[in-house]
């Protein structure tokens, strides 16, 4: 089963956040196989990147695991963040974000999160697959029940994020900025291409 969680930050709480970052990644690490995309948010507009949040979606065994891996993490139980959202959800990409095609240092990379209202939406990816970092459905814990959308992408401000969901479908759509997160080498390394050959130097004429 595949979950959505959300930490919110606590405001004032930066410097909590950065002492416990190793305790963080340790923990994190335990769940290496299971994790399908990561990272923090931060507050639009702000260059000194204050965090706002952490996203983490896994596949894990039932709920209770994701209640779990929610409230057992180090910042939450150290008071970093404020609240959590936990939710079913469907990876229709079928991929983590180490695959996407954009790399890790793409620039400005967004959560766009569809809180729903009514009749379900944005059920099928939409054009654009290779802008897509994650996408899919937020589910109650019946797997079945649509409660909204969680979406994670590269795109060219958060205007045009917010506009990958259709707006008159859910009762609030936020947009934030978003990073990949993990440790630095938690990348794979790209093999780069081999250079080609260079061209043989003409003989000299022989004496």
């Amino acid at each position: 089963m595949e979950f959505f969680c959300y930490h919110r930050d606590r405001p004032g709480s930066v410097a909590l956040r950065d002492e416990l970052l190793e305790e963080h990644w340790s923990y994190m690490d335990g769940y290496a196989k299971e994790m399908i995309a990561r990272g923090p948010t931060f507050a639009a507009d702000d260059d000194d990147e204050t965090p706002t949040g952490s996203v983490h979606i896994l596949d894990l065994p039932d709920s209770a695991a994701a209640r779990a891996f929610a409230f057992d993490e180090p910042n939450y139980q150290a008071g970093v963040y404020r609240d959590v959202l936990v939710r079913r959800w469907r990876n229709l990409l079928g991929r983590t974000m180490w695959d996407f095609p954009g790399g890790r240092t793409s620039d400005n990379k967004y959560l766009v999160l569809g809180l729903g209202s009514g009749q379900a939406a944005d059920l099928t990816v939409p054009p654009g697959r290779d802008e897509l970092i994650a996408y899919g459905p937020l589910l109650a814990d019946d797997g079945t029940t649509w409660l909204g959308t969680a979406v994670l992408l590269r795109a060219p401000d958060q205007d045009a994020a917010r506009a990958i969901l259709t707006p008159d479908r859910y009762a609030d759509i936020e947009v934030h900025d978003y990073d990949f997160g993990g440790r630095p080498d938690s990348w794979p390394t790209v093999p780069q291409p081999s250079a080609p050959p260079a061209a043989p130097r003409p003989s000299a004429p022989r004496p």
